[in-house]
C-alpha cells in the first residue's frame, strides 16, 4: 500500500510573489507622500484579509500565504494608480529631469578624444579603469559579510576583533560565539569573504551588472536602447541573479511586458538601489563627460526604476565620469554629480545632507548616526538613505581609497553596494591599481567569479582593457 501523498510545500520566490509585495508597496506609498487616507483604506483592507507588513530584511514573509494572491495583486495595482505630491518635483522623462536641472553640466565636444596615449596599454584612462574595477571589488567584498546586519551588529563583530574604526577584512576568528550566533554573517558569505577565507572575487551581483552594461555597451554601443538591455537579461542573465526590482522587472518582460512599463507593474522597489549599482560602467566609458553618463544611466535604469531610483543611477554615474577624467577630486566629482539630480527631489536633498554632516563633524560614527535618524523611516535597501551615505562617506575619505571603502561599509544599509560604488570612486581618483594599498586588491587574486557568461574567472586587468575599448570608441 502506498503511504498517503503529503501536500506540497507551496513555492518561495523571493521579492516576486504578490503577497509578498503589499507591505513594501504600502511603505513606498508613505515615502512618496500619497494620499494618506486613501492609503490606509487599502491598508485596512490588505490587513482585515489576513495580509501582513513587508518583510524587515528578507525576500520573503516568514510563512508562505498564496492565498492571499488575488486581493495582493488588486491592491498592488489600487497602491500604484494613487498620484503622489512629489510628482513635480520629482520628474520621471528625461527631458523633465533635465529641464529640471538648472546646472546641467555641458555636452562633451565631439571631437574631443579620451585616449591619452597612442598606446592603449599604457593610457592613464586604462589604468584609473583598472583601478575602478579592482576599488568596485574590495569595497563590495569588504561589505558582503555583514549585508543585512543593522548598525548596532557590525559595530559590535568589528570592535570585537579590535577592527574599529573599520579598517581591514571582517574576520570570524577572535569573535565571541554569543556574538557570532546573535548577528549571523550574511547568508553563505562568511566562506567567502571573511579575512581567513578570502579567494578571489566570489560572485556578487554587484559585479554582474557592470559586466552586464559592458556586454551591452560591446555589443550595441553607447546607442543603445532600453529594450537591448532588456534582451540581454533574458540571454545572459539568470533569473535566480536577480533581487528586488530587477527580479519584478525580469517577471514582467516574461509576461510579455515592455520597457519602460516593466518598471512600474507592481513593482515596489523602484527607488531602491539596483539601478544604482547598474550606472558604474556608464560613467566609466565617458570620462569627462557626466551628461553624457547620466543620459546613458537613465536608459539603462528605467527598465526598472523610477523617479529616486533613477536619479541615483545618474548621479553615480555622472560622478565617475567626473572622476574619471583624471582631474576632478571626490568633492568636485559629487558636486557634478548633484547636477544632473533635480535639485527637489529627495534624493538631491539626501545626497546635500550626506555631504554636509561629513563635513561638519570629524568623528565618523557620529555622521552616520545622524544619517540614521534622518533616513532610517526608509527600507535599508533604498536609494535615498544609501546614495546619502555613500557622499558621505566619500566626502568623510576626501579620497583615501581604505576610508572610502570602510566608511562606505561601517555605515551600514546596502553595506556591499555601498562599498562597491564607494571603492569604484576611490579607485578612480587613485588614478593607478599600484596606488591602492596592498591588503585590499592582493586577496581579490586578479579573478572574478560570475554568473555572466564569458567573464567567469576574468582578471581585473582584462576587464580594464575591455572597458578602455568601450570608452575611447568613436
Amino acid at each position: 500500500m502506498s503511504p498517503p501523498l503529503s501536500s506540497p510545500s507551496p513555492l518561495r520566490v523571493t521579492w516576486v510573489q504578490p503577497e509578498d509585495l503589499v507591505g513594501h508597496e504600502l511603505r513606498q506609498a508613505a515615502e512618496d507622500g500619497r494620499d494618506a487616507r486613501a492609503v490606509a483604506a487599502l491598508a485596512a483592507r490588505w490587513y482585515a484579509a489576513g495580509g501582513h507588513p513587508a518583510p524587515l530584511a528578507a525576500g520573503a514573509s516568514p510563512v508562505p500565504r498564496p492565498g492571499l494572491r488575488p486581493p495582493a495583486e488588486e491592491l498592488l495595482d489600487a497602491l500604484a494608480a494613487l498620484p503622489s505630491p512629489l510628482a513635480d518635483r520629482e520628474p520621471q522623462s528625461l527631458a523633465a529631469i533635465e529641464a529640471a536641472c538648472p546646472d546641467w553640466p555641458d555636452p562633451l565636444p565631439e571631437d574631443r578624444d579620451p585616449a591619452n596615449s597612442a598606446d592603449p596599454a599604457e593610457d592613464p584612462l586604462r589604468h584609473r579603469l583598472h583601478a575602478a574595477w579592482l576599488g568596485r571589488a574590495a569595497g563590495c567584498l569588504l561589505g558582503k559579510p555583514v549585508e543585512k546586519l543593522p548598525l548596532a551588529a557590525i559595530r559590535a563583530l568589528a570592535r570585537a576583533t579590535g577592527n574599529w574604526p573599520l579598517a581591514d577584512w571582517f574576520a570570524a576568528r577572535g569573535v565571541p560565539a554569543n556574538l557570532l550566533a546573535a548577528h549571523p554573517w550574511n547568508r553563505r558569505s562568511a566562506a567567502t569573504s571573511l579575512a581567513e577565507n578570502i579567494d578571489g572575487m566570489p560572485p556578487d551581483d554587484d559585479l554582474d551588472h557592470p559586466l552586464l552594461a559592458l556586454l551591452l555597451l560591446r555589443r550595441h554601443g553607447r546607442g543603445f536602447a532600453t529594450a537591448d538591455l532588456a534582451r540581454l537579461w533574458l540571454d545572459e542573465l539568470p533569473a535566480g541573479r536577480t533581487f528586488t526590482a530587477e527580479r519584478i522587472a525580469y517577471r514582467n518582460l516574461l509576461d510579455g511586458v515592455e520597457p519602460p512599463d516593466t518598471a512600474t507593474r507592481r513593482n515596489p522597489f523602484r527607488e531602491w538601489i539596483g539601478a544604482r549599482i547598474r550606472a558604474d560602467a556608464h560613467g566609466w566609458t565617458h570620462p569627462g563627460d557626466p551628461a553624457g553618463a547620466a543620459r546613458q544611466a537613465y536608459r539603462d535604469a528605467v527598465l526598472t526604476h523610477t523617479g529616486n531610483g533613477v536619479y541615483a543611477a545618474m548621479f553615480t554615474a555622472a560622478v565617475l565620469a567626473t572622476a574619471a577624467d583624471g582631474t576632478a577630486d571626490v568633492h568636485r566629482a559629487l558636486a557634478t554629480g548633484l547636477r544632473v539630480v533635480p535639485p527637489a527631489s529627495r534624493l538631491a536633498e539626501a545626497v546635500r545632507t550626506g555631504i554636509a554632516a561629513a563635513r561638519a563633524d570629524r568623528d565618523f560614527d557620529t555622521v552616520v548616526d545622524r544619517l540614521h535618524t534622518a533616513y532610517g523611516r526608509y527600507h535599508w535597501v533604498h536609494a535615498v538613505p544609501n546614495t546619502a551615505l555613500l557622499a558621505a562617506a566619500l566626502t568623510h575619505a576626501d579620497g583615501d581609497f581604505g576610508r572610502s571603502i570602510c566608511a562606505a561599509v561601517a555605515g551600514g544599509w546596502d553595506t556591499d553596494s555601498n562599498g562597491a560604488a564607494a571603492g569604484s570612486v576611490a579607485g578612480l581618483l587613485a588614478g593607478h591599481p599600484d596606488r591602492l594599498p596592498a591588503r585590499w586588491t592582493s586577496p581579490l587574486k586578479n579573478r572574478l567569479s560570475t554568473a555572466v557568461p564569458g567573464f567567469d574567472g576574468a582578471g581585473f586587468d582584462t576587464l580594464a582593457a575591455l572597458t578602455h575599448s568601450e570608452a575611447v570608441r568613436p
